[in-house]
């Protein structure tokens, strides 16, 4: 069938034609914005699983239904492109901008973008990336003492008055969340902490991989109760077929139930993996429906695209010594996988392959399960890992 007319489409952030599955998290998150917007207090929300599980297409999802609840939403770049304060600058400004537009509010909105103005001037020094155009001029001793962790925390608080006055909410959204450097982030856990004490309605949700629990709990002792969290994952069953049956319906083509059991146990449910498999099948038909053979048909494909397009990337990114470990660990299977057994294997004492495991940790590639304990970061890593890297050398085997 005509790909231009497919509904299939994998890629990074892309938004599904049916977002199945994630319900419960989205409910969850709007009533929390519903408790801020009544004057309520709600906890953050982390959005914790591995690559291709679909925590940036969710993401965005729940800023849009944030908007349509009434919330103004801020969304931060991911921390690798830009330092913390150059990316909130702009967007609290926008934010409170658009605060201003409710009569009550303006005063409150003023002092606001003072406080961003002093924000800018004391922390520009030190964070040379903050461009933001500044609306008044700063006020002295407010957001300016060049202390990030205090700074936020008065911009933030005034931000938070201005949207109580206002009747609205502020909800944060930040994607890549463990990304964030330590003491980055240990200056936004504080101010968040200020302005829930002040009782104002601010929020934040953010995403990224299982690093990001630890790192938080490590920012700031008292976060570990600043937070819900939802482990995203691969879909169940019946959502995974819906995410391919649904869509493919709605342009009247159907799509026989073997070949959706097919699919579903070929992608582990894996939303990024389901779009791929779609898009192919999708290609392989000549007309409906799509049958199990068509789903057969293209598996080689879809698995050469995956490894193209999802795996290699993160691969390439590999030293020699970091590939091997990696290889040894996908030998030994999918894990999690005990580190003294993974340097056993590996053929050297764990006190030598550990600045090996920490780099491919620092890189988003493995995290730490429980302690003592590593696993892949990317779902079926090994496999892929097998068809690449096929023999051990003696040396791996050791």
């Amino acid at each position: 069938m005509d790909g231009k007319l497919s509904p299939f489409n994998p890629g990074a952030g892309t938004v599904p034609p049916v977002l199945s599955g994630r319900n419960d998290t989205r409910e969850e998150v709007r009533i929390c914005i519903d408790r801020l917007l009544n004057g309520r207090h709600a906890n953050g929300q982390l959005l914790v699983g591995l690559r291709g599980v679909g925590k940036t297409v969710l993401l965005e999802r729940l800023l849009y239904d944030a908007e349509q609840q009434g919330a103004i939403t801020v969304h931060l770049e991911a921390p690798e492109v830009k330092s913390l304060p150059a990316s909130i600058a702009p967007a609290i400004r926008i934010a409170l901008l658009r605060i201003n537009q409710v009569q009550m509010a303006k005063d409150a909105v003023v002092r606001g973008l003072r406080a961003l103005s002093g924000f800018v001037a004391g922390l520009r020094v030190k964070y040379g990336d903050i461009e933001v155009g500044l609306d008044y001029p700063p006020e002295p001793g407010l957001a300016d003492c060049g202390d990030l962790e205090l700074d936020l925390c008065t911009l933030l608080v005034e931000a938070g008055r201005a949207a109580r006055l206002a009747r609205t909410a502020l909800v944060i959204f930040i994607d890549e969340f463990q990304g964030m450097p330590q003491q980055q982030l240990s200056s936004l856990l504080y101010a968040l902490h200020r302005c829930t004490q002040h009782q104002l309605p601010i929020m934040l949700v953010a995403a990224g991989l299982p690093p990001l629990i630890k790192k938080v709990g490590d920012a700031k002792s008292y976060a570990e109760r600043m937070f819900e969290i939802h482990d995203i994952g691969p879909l169940a069953d019946i959502d995974a077929r819906n995410a391919i049956a649904i869509p493919a319906e709605r342009e009247g083509v159907l799509i026989s139930s073997d070949a959706l059991d097919e699919i579903v146990a070929q992608t582990g449910a894996y939303p990024y993996f389901l779009q791929q498999w779609g898009k192919l099948a999708w290609r392989a038909a000549n007309e409906s429906p799509i049958t199990y053979e068509h789903v057969r048909q293209i598996s080689t494909s879809a698995i050469e695209a995956l490894d193209k397009n999802f795996y290699r990337l993160r691969f390439q990114r590999l030293t020699f010594l970091e590939r091997r470990y990696l290889r040894v660990m996908a030998e030994i299977g999918a894990g999690p996988h005990d580190v003294n057994t993974v340097a056993k294997q590996f053929g050297e004492p764990a006190e030598v392959t550990e600045p090996i495991r920490e780099a491919l940790v620092a890189k988003g590639m493995l995290h730490e399960s429980l302690i003592g304990e590593t696993e892949f970061s990317v779902p079926r890593f090994h496999e892929f890992l097998k068809r690449i890297m096929p023999e051990l050398t003696p040396a791996d085997a050791a």
